[in-house]
Formats: structure tokens, sequence, C-alpha cells
């Protein structure tokens, strides 16, 4: 491909990005791609050093819309410092949260304007946005409990304490986002065998790339 592509996996807390994301960047090196795996907060130098007040929850006294201002800040060096330079020159970037995860947790959850967060969201991707959006859909009570049993004596982090209510929230959100936007999303139900939603996943990533394909080649 002369233009990588981006794909974003979004969800709740355990719903299993990571794992997924792993294999479907093993399956495609395989085939010889040319594969970064990123990740928000971070991915990048800049951000990753903003990665840490997000989670300790060290903003949290500040307000949502003070968070939504240092992850609209991280991710603008993410994509400038990490994805764009990949997908231009023609890599697959895989990144374990983008965009959709700020909608959902500082402006649905969070209470933010809309129209705020539609401004920070302009300023900080200038115009990268994921060309596939995969959202592994599971009961935030079994995500909870996944991602309990996943960091063992480890403190939950400053989304993880919140209460059971505001991650079911949370999971309509990235529900309604996927029904307003058809073309870009793909929701999975993660609650499968990891090897149904990793046969899932791929299936779907196989028809972004064939589809990309024929498009360049009717070029």
């Amino acid at each position: 491909m002369q233009r990588g592509l981006f794909i974003s996996f979004e969800g709740g807390e355990g719903a299993g990005k990571s794992t997924q994301i792993r294999r479907l960047a093993e399956g495609l090196r395989a085939r010889g791609f040319d594969v970064v795996v990123t990740r928000e907060p971070g991915g990048s130098p800049g951000a990753e050093a903003v990665r840490h007040v997000l989670l300790s929850g060290a903003a949290e006294p500040f307000g949502s819309k003070m968070e939504a201002v240092l992850f609209a800040a991280a991710r603008s060096d993410h994509v400038e410092q990490v994805i764009r330079p990949a997908v231009e020159r023609g890599a697959v970037v895989l990144s374990d949260r983008f965009l959709d995860s700020s909608r959902v947790y500082q402006g649905v959850t969070g209470g933010i304007d809309g129209g705020f967060m539609q401004a920070l969201e302009r300023v900080a991707i200038n115009g990268m946005m994921s060309d596939l959006t995969l959202i592994l859909d599971l009961d935030p009570a079994e995500g909870l409990r996944r991602a309990a049993e996943r960091r063992g004596d480890e403190t939950a982090d400053r989304f993880e304490k919140e209460t059971l209510a505001i991650h079911e929230r949370r999971r309509e959100a990235f529900l309604d986002i996927a029904h307003l936007e058809p073309e870009r999303c793909v929701v999975v139900d993660a609650a499968r065998s990891e090897e149904e939603v990793a046969g899932r996943i791929a299936a779907a990533v196989d028809a972004l790339i064939e589809g990309r394909q024929e498009k360049e080649a009717a070029e």
C-alpha cells in the first residue's frame, strides 16, 4: 500500500484490547506488513510524560476539562510524532485507544460540552482520523473482574476505580458511536473466546486492506 492504515481499538476496561492488538500485529507482520503498535494516553515521549499524570489521578482534582485538555495535548504529540509519520511511510498503525475514548470518558461521563470536545478533537488529531475503529464490547462487570485479575496487587488506575454505573454508561456511549459511524466502527463481542474475537478482528482488517488495495489499483 502506498499510504498506510490507522486502526484504533476501543472499549471498556478489561475488554482485551492489548491481547488482540498483539495477535493482530503478529499476524500482519507475518504477512510482510510494517506494523507500529502504540497506545493512548502515551505512544510518544511527550505523551508518555502526560500518561502518568492522567492515570495516577493527579489531574482529577482540576476537573474533567483539565483532563480533556491534557489528553488532547498528549494526542497531538502522539499523532505528529508517531502516527502520521508511520502512516505516510505505508505502515499499519494499531493504537490501544484514540479519540473515541476521550469522547466517552471525558465527554459523556465527564459531562463536558460537545462543542468543547469537538474543538479539542480538531486541534489534537489535525485530520488524522482512524481508518477503522474496533470496539471490543464487554459487560462492564466482567471487564472490571478481568482488569482486577490482570493487575493483581497493583492499585486500580484513575478510570478503573470508578463505579460500575459509570462503566455501564461508557459501554453505551461506545455503542452509540458505532451506531452513528458504521463506516468506521466495527463492534466485536469481546465475551467470546480469544480465538473467536481475533477471527472477527482479522476479517474486519482484511476487508479494509483489500478495499485499500483495490482503490489504489484503480487509480
